[in-house]
């Protein structure tokens, strides 16, 4: 896991893009609802809004959201935003996002416009964790309610190992 330390100096650069690769926050399994319609657990609702405030403070705010349709992804979605003041981003409720394949998440990244200086992408793994090591050339792993925070030149140009990884992990264990 990359920490808090390695964003000291995460001052980005006008012509570099950052990702923010957020996974779910932990789901609720309790209910008899398909895999669509299953809601976050208590522990998830408790952990997302860290990630809220830890994007804040990194001033990390993306520009544009791509969130999967699934209930647990909106509601995390819905819970890290929620700490935030000021303009929100706009946000795309993505049926492409909604996959557990990496490959599909790719071509998502490679589709934004070039406009778009910070992307945040809210899914599910394994896509997630096979979309940053695709990009970085590394594993990353991403638990419930993780975030990676990715930069790289292009969306077009997105893959084999071209991005850098300057955090990953669970800004609710930092807290």
């Amino acid at each position: 896991m990359i920490g808090n330390s390695a964003l000291a100096s995460l001052a980005v650069t006008p012509a570099t893009h950052t990702l923010l690769l957020l996974r779910h926050a932990k789901s609720d399994w309790g209910h008899a609802v398909g895999d669509r319609d299953r809601p976050l657990a208590s522990r998830g609702r408790r952990q997302a809004p860290h990630t809220g405030r830890w994007l804040a403070e990194h001033e990390l705010v993306p520009d544009l959201a791509l969130v999967s349709p699934a209930a647990r992804a909106r509601q995390t979605w819905d819970l890290i935003a929620g700490q935030w003041s000021g303009p929100l981003p706009s946000v795309r409720i993505e049926e492409a996002a909604y996959t557990f394949d990496g490959a599909d998440l790719l071509e998502l990244v490679r589709g934004a416009s070039e406009s778009v200086g910070r992307l945040a992408l809210t899914g599910h793994n394994p896509g997630l964790e096979e979309l940053a090591s695709e990009l970085t050339g590394e594993w990353v792993r991403l638990p419930t309610s993780a975030l990676a925070v990715i930069e790289l030149e292009r969306w077009a140009d997105a893959g084999a190992g071209r991005a850098r990884l300057r955090y990953a992990g669970r800004p609710a264990d930092d807290a």
